[in-house]
Parts: structure tokens; sequence; C-alpha cells
């Protein structure tokens, strides 16, 4: 009868061990949950660069097909005119 307790209080600590370095240690249930958070932010980060690097892309290839891109860019960040046209400025008043 002895020997049946020490090998049941044997077993329970082998199992209470495995638990803990299930839930707690290096490989655990709890760092996966946390890699797995991670991998979801970063998936959304990712997909927010690769939007952005399409729209630089397409941006790129339109500015080396066409002079209309080049002509609007010219045009709204640097405020130049064709030669020919007159600029007006609209200064509206403030409100009373």
């Amino acid at each position: 009868m002895q020997l049946m307790k020490l090998a049941a209080y044997t077993l329970l600590a082998l199992l209470v061990v495995e638990q803990y370095a299930l839930w707690f240690g290096t490989g655990s249930i709890l760092v996966a949950w946390d890699l797995h958070r991670e991998i979801g932010a970063q998936r959304s980060e990712n997909s927010g660069l690769k939007e952005r690097n399409q729209s630089l892309e397409a941006e790129v290839v339109d500015l080396k097909r066409g002079l209309d891109a080049i002509e609007e860019r010219a045009r709204t960040e640097l405020g130049m005119v064709k030669q020919g046209e007159t600029f007006y400025r609209v200064i509206e008043n403030p409100a009373n």
C-alpha cells in the first residue's frame, strides 16, 4: 500500500511539473498566444505597407510614362504655371 501511495504522489508531482512547463515554460501556451497576437499585428502592418508600396509604385509608373502626372505635381507642389497662363490667387475675407 505504501508503494502505491509513493507511486501516486510521484505521478502527481510529474503531472504538476509538466503542466507548469505547458503553461509557463519556454514553449508554453502563453508564449504561443503572445506570438499569435504579434503575428496578427505584423500582418496588419504589412498589409498597410503593401498598399502604400502599391500606391507609390503606381505613382512612379505614372511619372515615368506621362507628362500629365509631372505637370500636376509641378502645379500643386511647386505652384508652377504654364507659359501664357495667368495665375489668380483668391483670398477670402475672414468671417466677421
